[in-house]
C-alpha cells in the first residue's frame, strides 16, 4: 500500500510541482491550498505525512497553526515544514510546535525526497520487531523504543519522532562526542547543521521544563554534542 502525503501549500505552481514529484515516486498525494481546507479534510482521516508551508494565503502563520493542530491529534505523525522563511525564529517556532523537520524552499527535489524518506525510515524503524522490548536507561533517562516514550526522573517528556531518535543516538553511548554528521547518521537524519542545533536546543528545553538543572546533553564546542550520564 502506498503512503499518503498531504501537501499544504498556497502557491499553485509549487503545490502542483510537489504533487507531481511525489506521485512519480509512488506516493499517494493530497494537496490543499489553505489551513481550513486541510483541516476539514484531515479531521476524518490523517495522512502518513504532512508537508506544510508556514504562510498560507491570508494567514501568515497558518502553517504553524496547522502543525499544532495535527500534532495534538497525532503525536508521532511525521510533519515537515517547507517554507521560504529561513530565520532561526521561524525554524525554532516550527520545531517547538512539533514539526519533525524544517526545510527552506530553495532545497532541491532530490534533497527534499531524501528528507521525506529519512522521516519514513525512522517511523518504520520504530515498528520493527527487533525494537520490541527495547529500553534504554541512562541514569534518570528512560527511553522506551516500542512505545516511543521518554521520561526523566519518572516524569514523561513529549518528544517528536526526530527528537526521540536524536536523543536515542546520543544516549546510546554516554560520553562519546558526536559531530553533526555522526549524529545525523546515527539518528537516521538528513538535515542541515542549523536544524540539528535547533533540535538539540528544543530537546534541552523540554527536559529543563521538568528539571531546571538538566545538563545531560553537553555541547563540545567545535566538535559536537555528547550525553553525560547523571545520577
Amino acid at each position: 500500500m502506498s503512503r499518503r502525503i498531504a501537501i499544504i501549500e498556497d502557491e499553485p505552481a509549487i503545490r502542483e510541482n510537489l504533487r507531481d514529484a511525489f506521485m512519480r515516486q509512488g506516493f499517494e498525494v493530497q494537496v490543499f491550498a489553505d489551513r481550513k481546507e486541510a483541516q476539514a479534510a484531515l479531521v476524518s482521516r490523517l495522512p502518513d505525512m504532512a508537508i506544510i508551508d508556514v504562510g498560507l494565503g491570508a494567514e501568515p502563520d497558518g502553517g504553524f497553526e496547522l502543525c499544532r493542530w495535527l500534532r495534538e491529534r497525532a503525536p508521532v505523525l511525521p510533519i515537515l515544514m517547507l517554507s521560504a522563511r529561513d530565520s532561526e525564529i521561524d525554524i525554532v517556532s516550527g520545531l517547538r510546535l512539533g514539526a519533525d523537520d524544517y526545510i527552506t524552499k530553495n532545497v532541491s527535489l532530490p534533497h527534499l525526497l531524501a528528507r521525506v524518506t529519512a522521516l519514513f525510515r525512522r517511523v518504520d524503524a520504530n515498528a520493527q520487531p527487533h525494537a520490541q522490548g527495547e529500553q534504554l536507561v541512562r541514569g534518570p533517562l528512560r527511553l522506551d523504543v516500542p512505545r516511543f516514550e521518554a521520561s526523566w526522573r519518572d516524569q514523561p517528556v513529549e518528544l517528536t519522532v526526530t527528537e526521540f531518535w536524536m536523543l536515542h543516538a546520543l544516549a546510546r553511548h554516554p560520553g562519546h562526542v558526536k559531530d553533526r554528521d555522526a549524529l545525523m547518521r546515527d539518528a537516521n537524519l538528513v538535515v542541515d547543521d542549523q536544524t540539528v542545533t535547533s533540535y538539540v536546543k528544543r530537546i534541552r528545553r523540554k527536559f529543563e521544563t521538568i528539571d531546571p538543572s538538566f545538563d545531560a546533553i553537553e555541547t563540545v564546542y567545535g566538535l559536537g554534542y555528547r550525553f553525560v550520564e547523571r545520577a
